[in-house]
């Protein structure tokens, strides 16, 4: 096998692939993002629905 045994088309199908790939991670990378952003604006509003629970568990209204 020598230096030059890949050919063109060869290295631009290797480099379209891992430019898809890239892509694709940044996607997704994006979409965890937004998620975990709007999972931290509700965090205040889970832990008032945890207090709530724990109080008319309390006052056996549950």
């Amino acid at each position: 096998m020598t230096r030059a045994s890949l050919d063109v088309e060869s290295l631009l199908k290797i480099v379209l692939v891992l430019v898809v790939i890239w892509i694709a991670l940044e996607i997704v990378e994006e979409l965890f993002d937004i998620l975990f952003g709007l999972l931290g604006l509700l965090r205040p509003v889970i832990g008032l629905l945890i207090v709530v629970l724990i109080v008319l568990w309390l006052s056996d209204r549950i």
